[in-house]
């Protein structure tokens, strides 16, 4: 039995849906389940955006001092910080399970998973690399900006029953209860730097450097798109298995990635059937109904950054300021 699933608060259920529904089409055999890092206790969903897959809350998979990680963290940085707990989760929950494979809300799957499936038969993890080879320009993203936020994109990643992979996941959770920070300067971008340490403490790592794996923004100077007999190839040889659709808005079609500033999508033709599928899946699925509701764990960010600040400092503030003012 293999478990795919992904993590999102409500706002981003049209993404987690619309990815749910392409693995529904092409991979019926794999379980789907969404990762809910929300409560839904007072909320009541019309009822075409009742999500058709089972969602797991945040509250039920015993995360010892969740609350403590939530009023640390910002949205993004607690949905990627709970990422290792819900792969131990679905193994403790799931004993049939023998694969466990992750998927960030904002994917479409294209194709059946039959080569990932073949991998994880052979290694205990596959990983997917931002880029396969160097880039020509000084644009964003470049290599230096991967060497900040990890050599590994980990909007995917997935593991097969192991005594290592609980191992790693159990060392993964004790480093994102504290240190998954959007944080540069400190060496820290949310879990995907952490994975850097995957092949070395795993050697039975396998890194997937097929391009139709795992393409998005980061990797678009090396990947081109075309379509033959309904299925969308890369660099013409290559059936494309998943996009990332990282940074991209429904609500602003033109723009490729909030997060890029190589391309744009009237410069890449070939990109266009796949940009106009997402964005009319995102509308179909409820993408400006989902928006509109705010994540229950997330405080005001005022309230976060004078938590962190004290977790660091371990001293009153009436202290400080008489140290400041005697100096």
């Amino acid at each position: 039995m293999t478990i795919a699933f992904t993590i999102c608060s409500i706002n981003y259920l049209a993404q987690a849906r619309t990815l749910g529904d392409s693995l529904k089409s092409t991979n019926p055999e794999i379980k789907f389940i969404i990762g809910l890092v929300d409560s839904v206790k007072n909320v009541v969903f019309d009822e075409s955006y009742t999500p058709e897959f089972p969602m797991i809350e945040i509250d039920r998979i015993d995360i010892k001092d969740f609350q403590e990680m939530a009023g640390r963290y910002n949205i993004t940085e607690l949905n990627t910080a709970v990422k290792p707990f819900y792969f131990t989760y679905f193994f403790k929950q799931y004993p049939e399970a023998e694969n466990v494979i992750y998927f960030d809300p904002d994917i479409i799957v294209f194709q059946p998973l039959t080569g990932l499936l073949d991998s994880l038969a052979k290694h205990k993890a596959v990983l997917t690399p931002h880029i396969n080879s160097p880039i020509e320009d000084r644009l964003v993203p470049n290599e230096l900006h991967h060497l900040n936020t990890g050599i590994y994109n980990l909007g995917f990643a997935a593991f097969r029953r192991s005594e290592e992979t609980t191992k790693f996941v159990h060392w993964w959770e004790e480093k994102l209860r504290y240190e998954c920070l959007i944080d540069l300067c400190n060496g820290l971008f949310v879990d995907q730097n952490w994975m850097n340490f995957l092949p070395i403490f795993m050697p039975e790592t396998h890194i997937e450097r097929n391009p139709g794996y795992n393409a998005a923004y980061w990797n678009l100077h090396e990947r081109t798109f075309s379509v033959k007999n309904e299925t969308v190839f890369v660099n013409e040889i290559n059936p494309l298995i998943f996009f990332h659709y990282s940074g991209y808005d429904p609500e602003k079609p033109d723009v490729l990635s909030k997060y890029q500033n190589r391309f744009e999508l009237k410069q890449r033709a070939d990109l266009t059937i796949l940009f106009d599928l997402y964005r009319n899946k995102l509308l179909e699925n409820g993408n400006a109904y989902y928006r509109k509701f705010p994540c229950s764990y997330i405080r005001p960010a005022q309230i976060r950054r004078y938590q962190r600040v004290r977790k660091w400092l371990k001293m009153p503030l009436r202290y400080l300021i008489d140290q400041l003012e005697t100096t």
